[in-house]
């Protein structure tokens, strides 16, 4: 079965699969910024080059991010606009689920 015969739940979970390590989560919303050489993702997310070269390739294997090489330099831009608005529904969701068990754990402080 190719991926693009594969249900969609299983493509849904494979993306989610992708999205599990804080680094990558980190690399996309630096991308939502606009394209970055590797330079700077080293820089600004202090993974190891080895490391953040395992990590974009599993972002660009899902098809989040593309990559362009100039010389020497290698940057990398999100596929496509709507990865911001998965990352902000991300963060909505988190927040409404954070929210939630603040009021759960309020609940049960006052609780006798």
């Amino acid at each position: 079965m190719t991926s693009v015969d594969q249900p969609l739940y299983v493509a849904k979970a494979e993306l989610f699969r992708a999205l599990g390590h804080p680094t990558r989560i980190r690399i996309l919303e630096l991308l939502v910024e606009g394209p970055r050489p590797v330079s700077e993702l080293i820089a600004e997310t202090g993974v190891e080059s080895s490391s953040l070269s395992q990590h974009l390739a599993v972002v660009r294997h899902t098809g989040l991010a593309l990559s362009t090489r100039q010389g020497n330099v290698v940057t990398y831009r999100v596929s496509d606009p709507s990865v911001a608005d998965f990352l902000a529904a991300a963060r909505a969701v988190l927040a409404a689920t954070l929210g939630r068990s603040a009021d759960t754990l309020a609940h049960l402080d006052t609780t006798p």
